[in-house]
């Protein structure tokens, strides 16, 4: 966190040519500025539809708009400054990271926070999440192969979070978890940590010297692909679920009423 912070430089950059624009040819400027609009039309979309679900929902809604929020003004300085300067926008891609990671790891305890989810699981995958994050810049602002040490070290804690989801006490709550949305939702959250994180590494390993730099891959093209996937994948499962939930108590509410009003008619 401290490399982090001490990395930003202050002073002015040098321009060289109007921030806003983007040729024709520039894939991953185009990446950028349509991953800039996806988050802050997603957090905007989760914002809105925040009153439209059941107030059970409405915290993990608010953090998942929160997400997109800061990733989508986070993805405004990275774009200004790939198209000014022609670098790799590392710095400002890490400060999204080391504050929507977290937030998104704490959805699984906060779905599960009114079952009694135990405050310990929350911050072990907030304490992983930053030490992720953390030694994740370390390793990718270091020079040769120390960056794959660092990269595995910040693995660990990638790790930790998939142990946490897959078979801690927080997978152990939620087998025992009546709401079937709620279950749902869980489970394609964590498939995203499984399957959909793998996308970072992929791109971390595709670095000057790092295992897969013969690829010639750029790593910019591959994290704005994964973050937009799943910073905005993840309000959509929410959002989605949580509408089902509000339906489906809103039917058996209905279906209460249609009983009540047979039995005093009878």
């Amino acid at each position: 966190m401290l490399p982090l912070l001490l990395s930003i430089s202050t002073a002015a950059p040098v321009l060289t040519r109007p921030y806003y624009y983007v040729a024709d040819n520039d894939l991953i400027g185009v990446t950028f500025f349509f991953s800039m609009f996806a988050m802050l039309g997603a957090s905007l979309f989760f914002l809105v539809e925040r009153g439209n679900v059941p107030r059970r929902w409405r915290l993990t809604m608010t953090l998942a708009s929160l997400v997109c929020l800061i990733a989508g003004g986070s993805y405004y300085f990275m774009l200004g400054m790939y198209l000014n300067l022609g670098l790799s926008p590392t710095r400002f891609r890490y400060i999204d990271w080391v504050f929507t990671v977290p937030l998104m790891c704490s959805q699984f305890y906060l779905l599960l926070r009114p079952l009694g989810a135990p405050v310990s699981s929350l911050w072990r995958l907030l304490l992983a999440a930053i030490w992720m994050i953390g030694f994740g810049f370390v390793g990718e602002t270091s020079p040769g192969y120390w960056s794959i040490l660092w990269g595995s070290i910040a693995l660990l804690g990638y790790m930790v979070i998939l142990h946490e989801i897959w078979f801690g006490p927080l997978a152990r709550l939620v087998d025992a978890c009546p709401d079937e949305e709620v279950v749902q939702a869980f489970s394609y959250l964590s498939y995203f940590i499984l399957i959909g994180w793998v996308i970072y590494p992929l791109g971390y390993v595709t670095i000057p010297m790092n295992l897969f730099e013969r690829l010639h891959l750029n790593h910019d093209l591959v994290y704005n692909f994964g973050d937009v996937l799943n910073k905005v994948g993840f309000g959509l499962v929410i959002y989605t679920m949580a509408r089902k939930w509000g339906r489906k108590r809103k039917q058996r509410r209905q279906q209460q009423q249609r009983l009540f009003g047979r039995n005093i008619a009878g």
